[in-house]
């Protein structure tokens, strides 16, 4: 098993989400075993059946329940939202820790369920980060098929495609149409194809429901239910006095590379070195695993792009409490110059307040005006 990032605690009830297949299962496995933990499965049908008709089973359980089992694991807790008023009652009277893990916090969120109310913290899982897979790394892999578990198992690009492509259909079936998330599964599919190709883009809600033969309002379901299903996440427009910011509209980032691929209908499309889409894989690329280390690391950041009234851009703006705020330009050529990054120079110099760095490929740390030029890798272990 390869190390995750993530660590979680001993003496604390706690739910952790993440999008399928990110490895919660195999993570949880490693921490308890059967001699202080019991888990359920919630997937297993029976399961869900028997706590869905009876949810006060859970208390009946427990009560019997050895007294060195310390943990009680709840996977895919979303299955039973009524299991969380169970789960309250028993933390308050019971010395035993709950550990409840999901793939969607979707129906938990507008359910009603009971969010146990900060007895629980919160954690977050994601596919494999470059730190966590070391020397296993390949960048130009990890650009194309995404860094999910099961991929770097994958030793074809023809089964690759394959595992990606049935994670696109388990996600519109299980996520989404059994889950009755949606009524009718056409337009949410076309959306979704709409969505990826726009992945990293300034999101026109008019334009996509124009596209997908819906109405505004339904766009926005659809977003909202790709981020309460951990499918992507929402980048703002940077909100500040800052005279030139003109666009607010958020972007949106699907949460894994190869993922996003196979909804676009691209992964038989290479992602090569010095075209446009591998320059847009790559920012990809960076952004994600920005998002991962500062939730890995507990880092209370936020996150943000800029985008000014003639078109210039900062792809990442970080917000650190009690530190500069941070732009961040990501390039993947191997060489930076001042002139390949004048935009940002000009940009950052006229903000003042802010620390500037460049992300890219170029090998060699670089100062350049008053933008720091760092290879990726350093610059990512260096600022989160």
């Amino acid at each position: 098993m390869i190390p995750r990032l993530l660590k979680l605690p001993e003496a604390q009830s706690y739910f952790l989400f993440g999008p399928r297949n990110t490895g919660k299962s195999t993570l949880l496995n490693s921490y308890y075993n059967k001699d202080n933990c019991i888990m359920f499965n919630l997937l297993d049908p029976n399961l869900e059946n028997r706590f869905a008709r009876d949810p006060v089973e859970l208390v009946r359980i427990v009560k019997a329940l050895p007294e060195n089992t310390r943990y009680i694991v709840i996977d895919e807790i979303q299955k039973v939202p009524k299991l969380l008023d169970i789960v309250h009652q028993l933390i308050e009277t019971t010395d035993k820790y709950y550990v409840m893990s999901g793939s969607s916090a979707r129906k938990l969120k507008y359910g009603g369920a009971n969010l146990l109310a900060g007895r629980a913290f919160v954690y977050n899982l994601f596919p494999f980060s470059f730190i966590e897979l070391g020397e296993q790394f390949d960048l130009d892999n990890a650009l194309a098929w995404g860094t999910l578990p099961k991929i770097k198992a994958l030793k074809t690009n023809e089964d690759k495609k394959r595992f990606l492509d049935s994670y696109s259909h388990t996600y519109l079936r299980e996520e989404i149409w059994a889950e009755h998330f949606i009524k009718d599964l056409d337009p949410f599919r076309k959306f979704l194809e709409v969505a990826a190709q726009m992945n990293g883009m300034i999101i026109n809600f008019h334009k996509i429901a124009q596209d997908v033969g819906v109405d505004d309002k339904t766009i926005k379901r659809y977003y909202a239910i790709l981020e309460d299903t951990l499918i992507g996440f929402f980048l703002d427009g940077f909100q500040n006095s800052f005279r030139k910011r003109l666009s607010i509209k958020p972007k949106f980032y699907f949460f894994d590379s190869g993922v996003a691929r196979s909804l676009a209908r691209m992964l038989t499309i290479p992602v090569l070195p010095r075209t446009s889409i591998y320059g847009e894989a790559f920012e990809h690329f960076i952004i994600l695993e920005c998002i991962k280390l500062s939730s890995y690391y507990n880092k209370d950041y936020r996150f943000s792009y800029l985008r000014t009234k003639d078109d210039a851009e900062i792809d990442l703006i970080i917000e650190r409490p009690g530190k500069p705020i941070l732009f961040i330009e990501i390039k993947s050529t191997d060489n930076v110059t001042r002139e390949s990054i004048s935009s940002f120079i000009k940009l950052s110099k006229e903000f003042g307040r802010c620390e500037a760095i460049c992300l890219s490929k170029d090998p060699y740390p670089k100062n350049i005006d008053n933008v720091t030029v760092l290879p990726w890798k350093e610059g990512l272990i260096k600022l989160l």
